[in-house]
């Protein structure tokens, strides 16, 4: 089993489902035609609309001219995957249920439910708060970051390690960065038939790269004071699970 995941100054539920639309690659179309995947090819207004490039031969397309009032009923899934390669690599789903309507050059969603799937569980987001919510302003540089962080700096992320609770750390024989937000950052602990996640939560929020560095080295600096609770086993080079 996983540890307890501790949400501590995590973004709101709006705030996480727009993120999740901000940097998935793709989403997965469900609607009266069939089901079907879309690559590169949404964007969110600023209202909270999906907007779809759909091509010529798109079921959903079909079902949207054919469709008695042009609006068909469709369902989106939209994938958060994390960047840095780790067991169960999924660390959100967000669907979202609604209407498309034909709008020019591409499809207009507008959702009428939108719920949003993590590992603490699974929650219905307000219409208008999702609506309203921006993506985290880290959103867009998270993948480039975590990468960095877990390619070039496993020295500081076993430094972190220091202000992991004991517990938390038992059996472990790999930690890798997660996912990092304005809030704060996440490791994932894995062991050798389970994994666990926790979360090290910034002093104050960074609303950009070079706020997070700052909050990144108060960490550091607190792991650098905080006595180790266990001598974590070497992270093997190549990995383990």
């Amino acid at each position: 089993m996983g540890d307890s995941h501790a949400w501590t100054a995590a973004p709101a539920a709006a705030e996480r489902a727009r993120s999740v639309l901000a940097t998935a690659w793709s989403c997965a179309v469900t609607a009266e035609g069939g089901r079907e995947e879309l690559v590169g090819a949404h964007t969110v207004a600023g209202d909270g609309r999906v907007l779809l490039r759909v091509p010529d031969d798109s079921a959903l397309l079909a079902a949207a001219i054919c469709a008695p009032r042009g609006e068909p009923s469709a369902v989106l899934e939209f994938a958060d995957v994390a960047p840095v390669p780790v067991r169960h690599r999924i660390r959100a789903r967000v669907w979202l249920a609604g209407w498309c309507t034909l709008e020019e050059d591409h499809l207009a969603f507008r959702p009428t439910r939108v719920v949003l799937r993590q590992p603490s569980g699974a929650v219905v987001v307000d219409r208008d708060d999702f609506a309203a919510a921006a993506p985290d302003p880290l959103a867009e540089a998270e993948a480039r970051l975590l990468t960095h962080l877990a390619d070039c700096h496993a020295d500081a992320v076993e430094r972190l390690t220091r202000l992991v609770d004991r517990d938390s750390l038992h059996g472990a024989v790999r930690v890798r960065p997660l996912a990092v937000d304005r809030h704060g950052l996440t490791l994932r602990i894995e062991r050798v038939r389970a994994h666990g996640d926790v979360r090290l939560p910034f002093h104050r929020p960074a609303d950009d790269v070079a706020q997070l560095t700052e909050r990144v080295h108060v960490l550091l600096s607190q792991a650098s004071v905080t006595s180790c609770p266990r001598a974590l086993q070497r992270q093997r080079a190549d990995g383990d699970g």
